[in-house]
């Protein structure tokens, strides 16, 4: 894979890597500059960004050398007052806290600053911070812009811009690569340069320009959108300090039904790298030690969608024939080795037996590309692929879930190890986070010591942390779990779980916190876990679902009232369904836009104006159907598909202990899959819940469109015993409800609308 491919670019960072941090900014203009003031969280380094307001249409930035003193400062800014007083002099606009980055539509460029800002967690003593408030500045003066700023089509593209919600789901860091992971932080062996990863920073495209001129990161921030969680815990009278973050990747990203499987880049839909980070809760200056482990979510790397339907809450799964030597599968799973090494876990949640074959074409064909590529890959290094039908099975109780879901957790993490290591305070000072010679590359990789016998010295300047490091590594993770159910949302978040309820037992027992490698699913700290896990599932089920997470596991766990749970469960697929037959495509116009996947053209078709195909994927090189796609129904292997699957087979025997239980391993297919989950692709039995509730007055809807509209599709999916329902659509057809979907959603109230996209509660 190329460079551009690997998501990585190697950025200047001579001012950042001496711990020089800007974080507080203020912003001024004349009639010809916008002037940026920036400055230290000590108020020692401050430095002047120009940005050019006398040129319509290009962006022209200059970044003066000099750092200044504060009194030097004000001095500077004094004289550009004077110098610009037969104009206006200068004047205050804003105070800002960082530069989140420059766009241009049709007309001027724009740019986009952080106003507010608030601290949600703290990464050894590096401050975390989410967005409170966002404003965007047209660049040129008023006197210089043209009539095309004042445009329709410009006006249009701007609330699009800002129907991504930049004070929900994202945060950032000034002095911690947050996009990066903890041992990727302290692999980094570059001197004078960071690797910057550019794969979950999502503005990537908006400060692309600054970058490339200035040719460091000074005054932007990377903006990190997912979920970030940090909580203080306690087990055996001993508090610790457990982070969980969730990075979504900026490749293909987008909404359910409009962004599914792979792109010829090998980037899958829902791609979300979720890390666990524990710390021991100590006084500052002290020894600390940490522990880390990721896991990864990501659709099934396979040419495929699902079409948005108002009539089905099923769609029928569209597998397309062009990837025959799947190339871009095998793209994918060599950028995760590339990034996280070997072995790479494969746990795929999906069906195994349906009436209508829907999940099982997926499940036949993912396990052909899994053979295909290992055919070509040495025995150590194949991918370990492992089948789990959570519908086979589906009386089985949520604790004997979470046990065998665990076992194979347990089996994964003796495979890929986890991060540990104890950070040691010294007298020295220097540079921030020059975590240079560890020994390992980012995968986990041996280079030249003895991973388990070195000390690595590290300088930290920073001033929440007082005073350098030593850092004694005992153990890194190399390779990762990955699991997928349809969706990535519902079954994944359960198994997700799973495993990190075993990586913490694993965390824990190496930071001397319990005596052995086991924590009781019903325990207190257990329960802890599983909610914060729970609000990691909903967050990213409305970011990419469009409602919360289905949660029916978590609900028997705390012993939640049966039907209370199927109502939720009920509310939650009918603010799913809603959000991706009518929101979705304006979702993913504003998405396409901020990520910079579609940029205006003068003389070119609006975004809005793109057929179905480019509007779905603006750049042409996703899974959207292309002439040559086609429905088919792959040969299924008996062997690969079907048959009972051993986790020896699976997971690889060499150096995996077993137990001897036969109601356990003799096959892959064990749990109920709709049991755990009620989302849009589960089975007959919820259908006909959701039937059932819809019919008992005491579940009416307030509002007659909804309700009667609801009724009648749900009642034919009922009707139609959960098989898909095909309908047949003319190309006139298909193009008028793709023109028509963005703007359906304005015949729903605003009460309606503001539930579907926010998830607040529809009723009081």
């Amino acid at each position: 894979m190329g460079t551009d491919d690997k998501q990585r670019r190697l950025i200047n960072l001579h001012e950042n890597s001496r711990g020089f941090y800007l974080q507080k900014f203020r912003l001024y203009e004349t009639r010809s500059n916008f002037y940026m003031v920036g400055w230290d969280k000590t108020r020692t380094f401050w430095k002047v960004l120009k940005i050019d307001r006398l040129e319509p249409s290009e962006l022209i930035i200059h970044e003066d050398p000099t750092s200044y003193s504060e009194i030097e400062c004000l001095d500077l800014l004094k004289r550009i007052h004077e110098g610009n007083a037969s104009t206006g002099g200068l004047k205050f606009v804003s105070r800002c806290y960082g530069i989140i980055g420059f766009i241009k539509f049709l007309g001027p460029y724009y740019f986009l600053v952080i106003t507010e800002r608030r601290k949600i967690g703290k990464i050894c003593g590096h401050a975390v911070y989410a967005i409170t408030k966002s404003e965007m500045f047209p660049i040129p003066h008023s006197t210089v812009l043209s009539n095309m700023a004042y445009s329709k089509d410009e006006n249009r593209y701007q609330k699009l811009l800002h129907m991504v919600d930049l004070t929900k789901d994202f945060f950032f860091s000034y002095s911690y690569p947050i996009m990066i992971s903890f041992q990727k932080n302290l692999s980094n062996s570059e001197t004078g340069l960071t690797l910057y990863e550019t794969m979950f920073v999502w503005n990537e495209f908006l400060t692309r320009r600054i970058h490339n001129q200035l040719q460091n990161t000074l005054w932007t921030v990377a903006l990190v959108y997912g979920f970030f969680k940090q909580v203080t815990l306690t087990i055996s009278a001993q508090d610790f300090i457990l982070t969980l973050i969730a990075r979504r990747s900026r490749h293909y990203a987008g909404t359910r039904y409009l962004k599914r499987g792979v792109n010829e880049k090998g980037h899958v839909a829902n791609d979300v790298e979720t890390e666990q980070i524990v710390f021991e809760n100590v006084r500052e200056g002290s020894p600390v030690g940490v522990s880390a482990v990721v896991q990864n979510r990501g659709s099934i790397p396979l040419f495929w969608s699902q079409e948005t339907s108002r009539l089905n809450i099923k769609p029928d799964i569209i597998l397309s024939r062009k990837d025959l030597k799947f190339e871009a599968t095998k793209l994918h799973f060599e950028d995760l080795v590339q990034r996280y090494g070997n072995p790479v876990i494969i746990l795929n949640l999906i069906k195994t037996r349906e009436k209508r074959p829907r999940e099982t074409i997926l499940r036949a064909e993912f396990a052909n590309a899994i053979d295909f590529i290992n055919k070509d890959l040495p025995e150590d290094n194949r991918l370990r692929f492992l089948h789990w039908d959570l519908n086979k099975h589906p009386r089985i109780k949520a604790t004997k879930a979470l046990i065998r879901l665990g076992e194979v957790a347990v089996n994964a993490l003796e495979l890929t190890g986890l991060f540990h290591c104890q950070l040691i305070p010294t007298s020295r000072s220097g540079e921030l986070l020059k975590l240079s010679s560890i020994g390992c590359d980012s995968s986990g990789d041996h280079v030249e010591k003895d991973l388990y016998e070195m000390d690595v010295e590290v300088d930290n300047g920073s001033n929440d942390l007082r005073g350098a490091y030593y850092v004694k590594l005992s153990t890194v993770q190399k390779g990762v779990l990955r699991t997928n159910c349809i969706d990535c949302l519902d079954r994944t978040n359960v198994g997700q779980y799973a495993y990190g309820l075993v990586a913490l037992t694993h965390q824990l027992h190496a930071l001397g916190f319990i005596d052995v490698e086991n924590i009781d699913s019903h325990s207190p700290i257990a329960h802890d876990l599983m909610r914060i896990y729970e609000e990691m599932g909903d967050t990213l089920a409305l970011q990419y679902g469009g409602s919360a997470a289905h949660n029916k596991i978590f609900s028997e766990i705390r012993g939640q009232w049966k039907a209370t749970t199927r109502s939720q469960e009920f509310f939650r697929s009918l603010q799913r369904y809603y959000s991706n037959a009518y929101m979705d495509p304006e979702k993913q116009d504003s998405i396409n836009v901020f990520l910079g996947h579609f940029q205006p053209q003068d003389g070119k078709p609006s975004l809005w104006e793109l057929n179905p195909e480019q509007h779905y994927d603006v750049r042409m090189h996703g899974s959207s159907l292309t002439a040559e796609s086609s429905r088919y129904t792959p040969s299924m292997s008996g062997g690969q598909c079907f048959h009972d699957m051993q986790l020896e087979q699976c997971l690889g025997s060499g150096s995996v202990k077993f137990h001897e239980c036969a109601d356990l391993f003799d096959t892959s297919n064990f749990l109920d899959v709709d049991w755990l989950s009620s989302s849009g692709n589960s089975c007959e039995e919820e259908i006909y819940e959701r039937s059932s509730i819809i019919s008992s007055p005491s579940r009416g809807l307030s509002a007659d469109s909804v309700s009667n509209e609801l009724k009648a599709e749900t009642n034919f999916s009922a009707y139609d015993s959960g098989a898909s329902l095909k309908t047949e659509q003319t190309t006139e057809d298909i193009n008028f409800d793709a023109k028509q979907s963005r703007e359906t959603h304005r015949q729903f109230s605003e009460k309606f609308v503001h539930w579907v996209n926010d998830g607040h509660m529809l009723f009081p």
